[in-house]
């Protein structure tokens, strides 16, 4: 039976309010947990003092990250594309960007930050109920906090850049509509959740709360290497499967058409990453300075140790090269950022790279998968490794600053041992892979019957910048 096209629009909008309207109700559901019949008398809460250098560290910070995912990630992803996608990599990003702020303050915030179970938050801050200018939020220093607006638009930050790395697995091989679409759902459904477990916590006048379930299992994280790139890592190698390899995939000549432009994208990210790594201080004192001297050192020797892999092994240095050196510093580093020493960060770039190096021109070749920017080789891979690192650079003997016990009187900083800490941060790893990597295929396949994953071969052929968006990154 022929059904008008209409009725089909119509029949996919029903199925996907729908969709929403449970997922949000089972979310809800998920997240509060039965409240006790008689409510003990709350406590007196703390009193905090607010530095208005910590508040305009976090404020800087905050465009900082910005800045990394546009311009930045959108210039280093659409100089690696083809001249004919080149826009559509621009407006994959930019539009992400701008839905997942919006996602972020209606509930997103709410589902990572505030107590439900170990799992996921619950909805008491939806749209940012009770969020205002006198609310604040505790630091890593007991009595110091920072206005909690400004905490939630650096998470924010963190929140949009996480989906607009997924992209570049399979870029120039899917919808427009499939890719907010799918972004709307993972940051509900994958991103969030692990925010929650990895980040969510008492805070130092509250260390005994319950909190976020990887928190909980003593695994460290400073700013991200499972939250954003091991998650995001994951999901894109089960997009780039799932949706198959671009039509001529190791027929066609597929260069990267601007260099140019990929290495000031790559530039931008590096700039960037410092609010990205110090800023998860949240206060400006030694520590972002720990963590900014980290950030420099690790990538530097990232991309030294990439053009070196390069020079000895295939003969020439690439810019290609250079820069994704300098991608798996920054990505290895970030969880290391605040916990490492220098030289700890140093060895962690050199190690990652060739981790790296040999997933991206080795296993990838072998496997035959397209990941078209080497997502899943990066940032998976470098965060993998970046995590476990952490675990051992973190280590005070080997120059690391030790992990706080909030416990104790004075917050004394300890190791618990290496084989206790790496047992702790490879539970971390392995809750999100599985978690990232089971709950982004589900939704591949929602999205993939909602509005299809991938456009007509005659549309891809002729590049998603026109067939996509009507327009054009360049005119002859």
């Amino acid at each position: 039976m022929n059904i008008p096209s209409t009725l089909k629009s119509a029949a996919r909008t029903a199925l996907l309010g729908a969709f929403t309207l449970g997922a949000l109700g089972t979310i809800a559901a998920f997240a509060q947990e039965a409240a006790p019949a008689a409510e003990a008398a709350a406590p007196a809460a703390p009193t905090f003092t607010v530095d208005k250098g910590d508040t305009t560290w976090m404020m800087l910070s905050t465009i900082l990250v910005l800045l990394m995912t546009i311009p930045g990630l959108a210039l280093f992803y659409g100089g690696l594309v083809r001249a004919k996608n080149m826009l559509s990599v621009l407006m994959q990003v930019f539009t992400i960007t701008s839905v997942v702020m919006i996602v972020w303050v209606f509930y997103g915030y709410s589902l990572a930050f505030t107590p439900g179970n170990a799992f996921i938050g619950g909805l008491s801050k939806m749209f940012l109920a009770g969020v205002d200018v006198t609310t604040l939020s505790e630091t890593f220093t007991k009595g110091v906090a920072i206005p909690e607006l400004v905490f939630v638009i650096f998470q924010m930050t963190f929140a949009c850049i996480t989906p607009a790395l997924i992209v570049g697995a399979f870029a120039e091989r899917i919808k427009f509509s499939a890719v907010i679409l799918f972004t709307i759902l993972w940051v509900t459904f994958v991103y969030f959740p692990i925010a929650h477990m990895v980040w969510f916590w008492g805070g130092p006048s509250a260390y005994g709360d319950p909190s976020g379930l990887i928190f909980g299992f003593g695994a460290v994280d400073f700013a991200g290497g499972t939250v954003v790139h091991i998650n995001a890592g994951i999901a894109g190698i089960v997009g780039a499967l799932m949706i198959g390899k671009r039509i001529g995939y190791n027929k066609d000549i597929m260069a990267p058409h601007s260099m140019t432009l990929t290495m000031v994208g790559a530039s931008l990210l590096w700039v960037g990453w410092f609010g990205f790594n110090a800023g998860s201080n949240l206060e400006a004192n030694a520590y972002a300075v720990l963590a900014m001297i980290n950030t420099f050192v690790a990538t530097a020797a990232a991309a030294v140790t990439w053009i070196v892999l390069e020079t000895l092994l295939r003969g020439k240095a690439s810019m290609l090269g250079a820069v994704s050196g300098a991608v798996t510093g920054l990505v290895a580093v970030t969880p290391a950022a605040g916990f490492a020493g220098p030289m700890g960060a140093i060895v962690l770039g050199i190690v990652a790279t060739c981790g790296c190096y040999f997933f991206v021109s080795v296993v990838k070749n072998k496997f035959g998968y397209d990941d078209s920017l080497d997502v899943f080789g990066i940032h998976c891979i470098g965060g993998i490794i970046g995590a476990l690192g952490t675990g051992i650079l973190v280590n005070p003997a080997l120059g690391g600053a030790g992990i706080v016990d909030y416990s104790t009187a004075d917050f004394a900083a300890g190791y618990a041992g290496t084989a206790t800490q790496l047992w702790s941060q490879f539970k971390g790893v392995l809750v999100t892979v599985l978690w990232s990597g089971i709950g982004s295929a589900i939704l591949y396949k929602i999205v993939d019957m909602i509005v299809g994953l991938r456009p007509t071969a005659d549309a891809e052929r002729e590049g998603l910048d026109l067939t996509s968006h009507g327009e054009a990154a360049y005119h002859p």
